[in-house]
């Protein structure tokens, strides 16, 4: 019935609700957000109403997006997080880094603008279509995750995750790939039509569904 009724015209109504009462009650899942990117809603996206965004206007979010409860994701130095991506709780994603800067600035660190202060890291960070995050895992400024991922559960995340990897570690190690791991499930009486990758189907993918 509820998501009947979101899913209607009455949806924008019920998304500019639940952001307000996000603001007084325990953490629950707020459905829809505007992405000041792009200006545009996206109205499947659900992020906790115990999540932080920081610096929304560089936060490029696209639709039917995940993001648990008690997350951190940090804008500062653009971040792009595709379609379909699932974002576990107490997940921690940083664009932006002051531990040179702070010893060589000072106490004139403060004064400075971001973007002027020595040394400062600013790095976006991309994470691709139909990702899956563990909970508890930290992306750092730069880090580059592929579509088709999954990233283990209290995962450091620093630097370039090839598309359709398994990876887990701290340090980060790659330990499998999605595609072979989905390709077991083929056998199931499952709905082909719905999978997040058609190329991978047709075989335009290397080393999958041979």
């Amino acid at each position: 019935m509820f998501r009947n009724l979101y899913l209607s015209p009455l949806g924008y109504i019920i998304s500019g609700f639940l952001h307000l009462l996000s603001w007084v009650h325990k953490p629950f899942m707020v459905y829809g957000y505007y992405n000041n990117k792009t200006k545009t809603f996206q109205k499947l996206t659900r992020i906790s109403s115990s999540a932080k965004l920081l610096d929304k206007k560089h936060v490029d979010l696209a639709d039917n997006i995940w993001i648990g409860h008690y997350s951190l994701l940090d804008g500062t130095g653009g971040l792009s997080i595709g379609e379909g991506v699932q974002i576990s709780s107490h997940t921690v994603i940083y664009t932006h880094s002051s531990q040179d800067a702070i010893r060589m600035m000072g106490k004139h660190y403060i004064k400075e603008e971001a973007t002027k202060r020595l040394v400062y890291k600013l790095k976006a960070v991309k994470i691709g279509e139909y990702t899956f995050v563990g909970t508890s895992s930290i992306i750092l400024p730069g880090a580059v995750i592929g579509k088709g991922c999954i990233i283990g559960a209290g995962s450091l995340v620093n630097g370039l995750i090839p598309d359709y990897t398994i990876a887990q570690g701290n340090p980060i190690k790659i330990i499998g790939d999605t595609r072979e791991r989905d390709k077991s499930r083929f056998a199931d009486k499952i709905d082909l039509g719905k999978y997040y990758d058609p190329q991978a189907l047709t075989g335009e993918v290397p080393g999958f569904l041979r």
